[in-house]
Formats: C-alpha cells, structure tokens, sequence
C-alpha cells in the first residue's frame, strides 16, 4: 500500500493573470483514486505559523496568510496570492512534513503537492509561495525525529530556495540536477550541484544522477530523503531543455528507490514541476513517479530489513 498525503484546499481555482495549470493536483488526485486500496490517504492540516517562520521570514508569512502580498513579490510568484492561494500555501508544508513522517514509518511515502524549492526567505518564486521542503527538513531535524535529512532535487530548474534557505545548516544538505541554462538566472550553491547542458537524454542523465548522488548518499548518510520529483525534464515539457523520455523518467525513479533502498533511508515525495498545455498528461507522469517509487519501496523495503 502506499500512502499518499492529499488535502482539498490542494486543488483550487486558478486566480487572474496565471499560467500554472491549477487543476493538475486535482488530476493526481483523480488518477491516484482510480488506484483504489492500493492507496491510503492522509490528511494535513494547516502549517503552524512558527514553522514557516523558522524558515520565511515574519513578515512575509504575514503578508502570505492575510493574502496581502504586494505586487512585486506576487509578480515574482506568477499569480495573486488570493486567499485559496494563501490557504494552499499554509497546508502543503504540514503535507511534506506529514508524507515524511510517514515514510518514517513505511519506508515511503507522497505529498500530492508540494517540491516548491523556489520560495526564498522574504518572497515566493517561480510558482513557488513557501518552501514546503525546507520547511519541513527543519522542523524534522527540531522535532528530533532525524538528525540528518538529505532533499534530493530532480527539477529541471536549480532548487535554489531550498539551497539558500539550508546554507548552513550542516544537518541539512541538499542536491540539485537540473539544466544550467533554464530559470532560475541567478543560481545559488547547494551542498551539490548538477548542472546539465541542454539536451541531454536518459542515458547521460542518469550517469550523471548516480555518479554524483552516491558519493553524496555515502559521505552525508541521511536518515530521511525528501526527494523534489519534478517531471520536467521530460523532452516535451514546456519549461524544460532536457530531454528524457518517459522511460528515463521511469527509471530515474527506479534508480532513485534503489539508492535509498539500498541505504535503508525512507523517502517523502513531492511533486515539483511539469508544465504543458495538456494538464492530464502531466498528471500522468507525476502519477507514475510516486507509483513507480512506491511500487520499489513495497517491494524491497521490509525485504531489506
């Protein structure tokens, strides 16, 4: 069974002036339901103030919660930051935070929303309000529930929130592969970096994944993964410039899995990115990447103990 993190407020109405598709997460919703008891749903709640505050800064949390934020920084985000949006924004944290408390417990498990890795500490970014993952690695590691938690990022864009919202933090590390040249301009540092030229396919994408994510996974030896499973560097996506397959993508989930697996580290999925005019079939490939993760934690997990 694989346990999935999934709340209503996930799916709103698009707001004016936005070309984020909304109803994706209610299509990975909808595909995910059709699984049947294959699934076992659990519900978040809204984000506690003070964990966004550890991470964002006071005022901004503020401006987020009381849909208030400026022009600029909704300019920044790409939409209006309505309340739906503002209280999306406050629950998928608790979401991320939730599905790694579960993989803590299954081996694995998926937040239907979540991987926004461009939210920095005073503004959202790139579709990005608050930086679910970098808020939930910090409470886990305050909570004490893990000493060491490692945020894996396959985006096709750099995380660079979560990289700048975790410097210095040596409890917290952070990896990104993502395209050199794609958004965002001004890249920050992560523990480690993977930049890609333009084009690459599966094969050498995957090399590149697992001869710079091992030495990682080995030297770090994190307790939990929080793994930013964006879709977007399938070849036909409309913000991408890599070039993966369905397949590549297929098997980078299967290489990822295996890695943790092989480690006994439990991950937490989030969705990330996946852009295109046609909404259900990214809903499909997000779908397939926490279905093809949980299908190798089921598998291999309590075999492995």
């Amino acid at each position: 069974m694989i346990h999935v993190v999934h709340h209503p407020d996930y799916v709103t109405a698009a707001p004016a002036r936005s070309t984020y598709r909304w109803n994706k997460n209610g299509l990975i919703r909808d595909l995910l339901l059709e699984r049947g008891t294959e699934v076992a749903w659990h519900l978040p709640g809204a984000t506690p103030t003070a964990w966004l505050e550890a991470v964002h800064d006071e005022d901004y949390v503020a401006e987020v919660l009381e849909a208030r934020v400026p022009r600029e920084k909704e300019r920044r985000i790409g939409f209006p930051v309505t309340a739906a949006v503002a209280s999306r924004a406050g629950i998928v944290p608790h979401g991320t935070w939730l599905a790694a408390c579960l993989a803590l417990e299954h081996g694995f498990a998926a937040n239907t929303a979540g991987g926004s890795h461009h939210a920095l500490a005073n503004t959202g970014a790139g579709f990005c309000v608050f930086n679910d993952l970098a808020v939930a690695a910090t409470r886990l590691v305050e909570e004490g529930r893990v000493d060491r938690v490692l945020i894996v990022d396959c985006d096709v864009h750099q995380g660079d929130g979560t990289a700048a919202l975790l410097a210095g933090r040596p409890e917290i590390a952070t990896y990104s592969i993502h395209a050199e040249k794609n958004f965002p301009v001004r890249k920050a540092r992560s523990t480690v970096d993977v930049p890609l030229a333009d084009g690459i396919g599966d094969a050498a994408y995957l090399t590149m994944l697992e001869t710079t994510l091992v030495p990682l996974l080995d030297d770090f030896r994190p307790q939990l993964i929080l793994y930013q499973a964006g879709v977007d560097p399938f070849s036909g996506d409309r913000l991408g410039r890599l070039s993966l397959t369905l397949e590549g993508l297929e098997r980078r989930e299967a290489l990822v899995a295996r890695l943790a697996i092989e480690r006994r580290v439990p991950l937490a999925s989030t969705v990330g990115g996946g852009y295109g005019d046609d909404a259900l079939a990214i809903a499909e490939r997000h779908v397939a990447a926490i279905m093809r993760l949980g299908a190798a934690f089921e598998t291999s997990w309590r075999g492995n103990a």
